[in-house]
C-alpha cells in the first residue's frame, strides 16, 4: 500500500462546534518549585529575627511612656499640694481619686476635695516578669508593677523577677 499524503489522522479530529479544543497548560517543574521554596526560606530566616526585635523595642517604649505618665501625675500632685509627694501607702488612691490639700482622698469632687484625679487608672506594667501589674509599692515584690520613692517622688518599673519557690534541705 502506498503511503498516504495529507494531514495526519490526529489533525483530522475536530472539536464539536462551540467547544474549544483542549489546551495544554504550562506547569512549573520540580526544580523551579524547590528554588522558590529555598528563596522564601532565606527571606524568612532574615526577616523573622528583625521583626521579633521590633516588638521588644515597642514594649520598652510603652514602659518608658507609662513611667512618664505616672511621673507627670506625681509632679502635678506635688505642685497642687505645696511640694508634698503622695504618701507611700496611698499613692495609687491619691493619683486616681480626688484629694484635699492634706492628701486625704474622696471618690467624688466636692469643695473639700478640689484636686485630682491625676490618672484614670494606674497603667499596668507592659513588659517584664510583672507584666500587667498596676500595683505601686516602695520595694520590689511579687505582683508589684511600679516602685515608688516617696522621698524623691520618683517612679520606676519593677523589672525584678518574683522570687521562685524555695526548697528546704532534703
Amino acid at each position: 500500500m502506498p503511503p498516504t499524503v495529507g494531514p495526519s489522522p490526529r489533525a483530522l479530529r475536530v472539536a464539536p462546534r462551540g467547544v474549544a479544543p483542549p489546551r495544554r497548560r504550562p506547569a512549573f517543574s520540580l526544580i523551579e518549585v524547590v528554588i522558590v521554596v529555598v528563596i522564601l526560606a532565606v527571606i524568612a530566616a532574615i526577616a523573622i529575627p528583625r521583626l521579633s526585635r521590633g516588638s521588644q523595642g515597642s514594649t520598652d517604649a510603652a514602659c518608658a511612656r507609662d513611667v512618664q505618665v505616672i511621673q507627670k501625675a506625681i509632679d502635678l500632685y506635688a505642685a497642687e499640694h505645696n511640694g508634698a509627694f503622695p504618701g507611700a501607702a496611698t499613692v495609687a488612691n491619691q493619683l486616681t481619686l480626688y484629694s484635699d490639700s492634706s492628701g486625704a482622698t474622696s471618690t467624688t469632687r466636692t469643695p473639700a476635695y478640689p484636686f485630682g484625679p491625676y490618672l484614670r487608672t494606674v497603667p499596668g506594667m507592659p513588659t517584664g516578669p510583672n507584666r500587667g501589674s498596676n500595683t505601686i509599692a516602695t520595694a520590689p515584690g511579687v505582683g508589684v508593677g511600679w516602685i515608688y520613692d516617696p522621698a524623691e517622688g520618683t517612679i520606676t518599673p519593677n523589672d525584678n523577677s518574683p522570687p521562685g519557690p524555695t526548697t528546704g534541705p532534703s
